[in-house]
This record gives C-alpha cells, sequence and structure tokens, in this order.
C-alpha cells in the first residue's frame, strides 16, 4: 500500500493564483511514488477563492477543503490543515507559489530517509526587498540571541513533518498565540534542512503588512524567551551602577552632585523611558497570558468538502 502525502495549503484571497497552484503542484505530486492529498484551509477568503476551491474539490477528489467561519489568520490555518491531514508525511505551504512546488519530490526522498522534520530554508527572495530581507535576518538573529531554541535563518512557513510529529503538534501545542514554525524546530526528531529559492508571488500581493509582521514579531518573541521580563532587573543593576558612580564621583571631588538642567531632563526621561518599556513588556505577557486563560477556538471551520465522506 501506498504511502500518504497530505499537502496543506493556506488560502487567503488566493483567487488569481490557486488554479495555477493547483495545476503546478498536482503535475508535481502525480509523478511521486506516494498517493497523495492537497489540503486547501480557506482562511475567510472575501474574494471568490472558497468557489474555486469547491469547483477544484469535485473535479478532484484529492482535493480537500477546509473553510472557517471568519479570517483567523495564517498560523491558524496551518495548523488546521494539520489537524485535518490523514498522510504518513506533511507539507505546509503557502498558495502563492513562493513555496516551489517542484521541492516536493526531494521532500518525499528526505522522508524516505527516515527524516521527521525537514526546514525549507530560503536562499534567496525575489520578491523581498532589501529592507524586509534586512529586518529578516536581524529578526532570526535577534530570536536566536533571546531563545534558547536555535531556530534556522531565513526558515519558512514551507516545511514538512511526519504524522508522529503532526501528532505531538496536534496534541501538545494549542497555543492561541503561536509561532508554528518554531514549534517545529523545538519538537526534536530526526531533522534536516532543504534549501530553495523563494520564487516571485504568482499573482496577489502579500497578506502581511508592516503592522502585522512587527505584532508577529513581538508574539514570537515573548512565545519563546523570558528574557524581556528580565530587563527590569538590568535597567535597575544600570541605575544603580550610575548612582553609585556619582556618589563616588561626589565624595572625590567634593563638589557636590553635578547640577544641570539638561542633565536632569535627560536622566530623567531615560529612566521613564526605561521604565515604560518594561511596563509595556510586562503588558505583552500578561496579554498572551489573557488570550490563553480566555481559552477560545483556534479556528471555527464552517465547511468541509471531500472529508465528510470518509
Amino acid at each position: 500500500m501506498k504511502r500518504l502525502l497530505s499537502v496543506v495549503v493556506s488560502v487567503y484571497n488566493e483567487e488569481a493564483v490557486l488554479k495555477r497552484f493547483y495545476e503546478e503542484s498536482s503535475r508535481v505530486l502525480r509523478n511521486i511514488a506516494w498517493d497523495y492529498e492537497l489540503l486547501f484551509v480557506n482562511d475567510g477568503s472575501r474574494d471568490e477563492s472558497h468557489s474555486i476551491l469547491l469547483r477544484l474539490a469535485q473535479q478532484d477528489s484529492r482535493v480537500k477543503v477546509v473553510s472557517f467561519s471568519r479570517n483567523f489568520g495564517h498560523e491558524a490555518a496551518m495548523i488546521a490543515g494539520i489537524d485535518y491531514s490523514r498522510g504518513d508525511g506533511i507539507i505546509c505551504m503557502d498558495a502563492d507559489l513562493q513555496h516551489p512546488p517542484e521541492c516536493i519530490p526531494e521532500i518525499v526522498e528526505k522522508f524516505e530517509n527516515g527524516y521527521q522534520v525537514i526546514n525549507m530554508v530560503r536562499t534567496k527572495n525575489k520578491s523581498a526587498g532589501l529592507i524586509k530581507n534586512l529586518t529578516s535576518a536581524a529578526f532570526y538573529n535577534l530570536i536566536n540571541v533571546l531563545s534558547d531554541v536555535h531556530f534556522e535563518n531565513n526558515a519558512s512557513d514551507f516545511f514538512a513533518v511526519s504524522r508522529q510529529v503532526a501528532q505531538v503538534l496536534k496534541d501538545n501545542y494549542r497555543e492561541r498565540v503561536r509561532f508554528l514554525r518554531g514549534y517545529v524546530q523545538n519538537v526534536g526528531f530526526k531533522r534536516t534542512t532543504i534549501e530553495y529559492e523563494a520564487r516571485e508571488r504568482a499573482a496577489g500581493e502579500s497578506k502581511y503588512s508592516l503592522r502585522k509582521l512587527f505584532r508577529f514579531s513581538v508574539n514570537t518573541i515573548v512565545c519563546f524567551s523570558n528574557l524581556p521580563l528580565k530587563l527590569g532587573i538590568y535597567a535597575g543593576v544600570l541605575a544603580g551602577s550610575l548612582g553609585l558612580i556619582v556618589l563616588i564621583y561626589t565624595l572625590l571631588t567634593r563638589r557636590g552632585a553635578p547640577s544641570g538642567y539638561a542633565t536632569i531632563v535627560v536622566l530623567i526621561c531615560f529612566m521613564f523611558a526605561v521604565l515604560f518599556l518594561i511596563v509595556g513588556i510586562i503588558g505583552e505577557y500578561i496579554a498572551i497570558l489573557f488570550t490563553e486563560l480566555k481559552d477560545r477556538p483556534i479556528y471555527i471551520v464552517e465547511e468541509t468538502k471531500n472529508l465528510d465522506e470518509e
């Protein structure tokens, strides 16, 4: 009996590229030794993506569709795809064709060689500008400094896991605020990487604005590091050290404390900036805790296609 490969595809307003993605990926999948299913997760699209997916599912029983009741976000769509997948191996990728389907045979080969976690690492991103590439590199360097977990630089939401790893993600990694590619690199198991060159977007535009990317980066740091919470201690040590230096200076010179309006204003502004920064960081952690305590669903499924019959 053939092993089954599940290809999980997150979809949000991708009407312009869905048919092309289906055609290219199906052409590649038909030439591998495994059986396969294409599992599209419609993340509350407001264009014709839902209708296109239903037509594809009607034409091809290997196409499975999970539709959310509203937009829950890319991370929720990927974990939903993993939840509904049945494969011995699961590949997560985007529908915009920046994640090239021609990498699938190499991923399958890695599965056959016993690897259970396969990280896809970008060597080049044609659609990203200089600023985005620099900020992406800076983000990975920062999270590697702050976190105990080592993240592959330029790892993306294009990755593959075995059924065993997928079961771990289904059972144990159910946070409402999550960084799925980070969890994949954190679970252990036999892992490897495959390098690829990201294509230009086949159509449409990126769904991540600068504001969303910043919010995503903050959530990632909060999820994987408690070091920011210790900034209060470091700031206290720094302020105490400065006070001690001023005291020693005063005693040695016997001139009294340094005076001057500008000096006082600068010191007050600096200390209040540090204080508000620490309060803001604590607020981020409290917000994460509040979200988790509410225990609301990660996603809500409105409709499925080619899944209920099985």
